[in-house]
């Protein structure tokens, strides 16, 4: 290859004209000056190759040995998607390259090896999608606009024991009090979980041993006392607290009975459900209805056999313990449970209308409350 600075004989002849010694110079420095070396076989056309080996002054440069690939992400939309992550890599299993979508949503990978590539990109909230192409020297690929799908949204749903939901529902049923008296037997929770055998029990022993209990038959005790009701007790000490054992053993026998061991035999619930919605003729026959009927553990109303086998057992046990001429007969023990009914009914009265005003701590707002066919009536 000559040199840059060599002479080329026709740039001469136009610099020199028609000067006779320049002639007879140029004449034997053509002769001095290797004629240049021909090729073997002239190009036809330029090639993509040649193209790329640009000649600059001169000289042949060498051809790019890596490309580039540029593109687009976004969403179904076709809003662009920035900060999607971008991994790019080759059939070879060879190390890849990683970038993350701009503002725009392109991303740009430079110095990329010829050959095939697989291109898998993600982002938050959007299926992850794999495209693939070929890459040559030289070239810049350009991918065409990536567009991510939504993700299907998932829900995770924390299933909790029926027992565990029970007990956090005993809780709050155990901070109820009507002016400082327990109000635990009620339930403002319409659809509340089905108690299990210990939190029955649970339920009355709270219900047995709580303080206003023990002040409320210490004060039936008294009044006892001052009458001289069940005179064979006697008065003074002794007197006062047979008096005092007989009542809270009525309590007791009662809250037992009906409360815990019969509603586990017979898998019922032994709580009033606050209902609240409805009109007043609706809620007045509910409040009556339920001083006979209840819940089962199943969810479904039938009669209350816990409530009604319980106060007669009751009855029966008290006989054990009352003074002979004051212990009363079957149709006395009968006649007193349905008192109990009457007492009941008027109570539920008062849990549906009135005592939700003057209850501390009263639950949450009730759900639908199931009616006494088993179907369910919303606010």
């Amino acid at each position: 290859m000559h040199s840059r600075n060599a002479l080329r004989p026709e740039t001469e002849i136009l610099r020199l004209g028609a000067r006779p010694l320049a002639w007879i110079s140029l004449g034997v420095l053509l002769c001095a000056v290797p004629a240049p070396a021909q090729s073997q076989q002239a190009p036809t056309s330029a090639s993509p190759a040649v193209s790329a080996a640009a000649q600059i002054n001169g000289q042949t440069q060498p051809q790019p040995a890596t490309g580039s690939i540029t593109g687009t992400i976004v969403d179904q939309t076709g809003t662009a998607l920035s900060g999607a992550h971008l991994v790019l890599t080759r059939d070879d299993n060879s190390a890849g390259h990683v970038a993350t979508s701009d503002e725009a949503g392109q991303f740009f990978f430079v110095n990329v090896a010829p050959g095939s590539f697989r291109l898998t990109v993600s982002a938050r909230g959007f299926v992850t999608q794999t495209v693939s192409g070929t890459v040559r020297a030289g070239e810049s690929y350009a991918v065409p606009a990536i567009s991510l799908a939504v993700a299907g949204v998932t829900t995770q749903v924390k299933v909790m024991p029926t027992a565990q939901i029970a007990e956090g529902q005993i809780k709050q049923q155990e901070k109820q009090r009507v002016l400082g008296v327990p109000n635990f037997y009620v339930s403002y929770v319409s659809d509340a979980a089905p108690l299990n055998m210990q939190q029955k029990f649970q339920l009355a022993w709270h219900s047995s041993i709580d303080p206003v209990t023990f002040g409320i038959v210490a004060g039936t005790a008294g009044i006892q006392q001052a009458f001289n009701q069940y005179s064979d007790y006697g008065q003074g000490g002794e007197g006062y607290g047979k008096r005092f054992g007989a009542a809270y053993g009525d309590v007791a026998i009662s809250t037992f009975l009906g409360g815990a061991v019969l509603p586990s035999l017979f898998k019922q619930d032994p709580r009033f459900f606050f209902k609240e919605d409805g009109t007043k003729k609706q809620r007045i026959l509910y409040a009556i209805a339920a001083s006979i009927m209840c819940k089962s553990d199943s969810g479904h109303w039938e009669p209350n056999y816990s409530g009604l086998l319980g106060s007669l057992a009751a009855g029966g046990i008290s006989n054990l313990y009352y003074p002979n001429q004051d212990r009363s007969d079957l149709a006395v023990t009968f006649e007193g449970t349905a008192i109990g009914i009457g007492a009941t009914a008027g109570e539920n009265i008062l849990q549906e209308f009135v005592v939700p005003k003057f209850t501390r701590k009263k639950g949450p707002k009730p759900n639908p409350v199931p009616t006494m066919d088993g179907d369910s009536t919303q606010d």
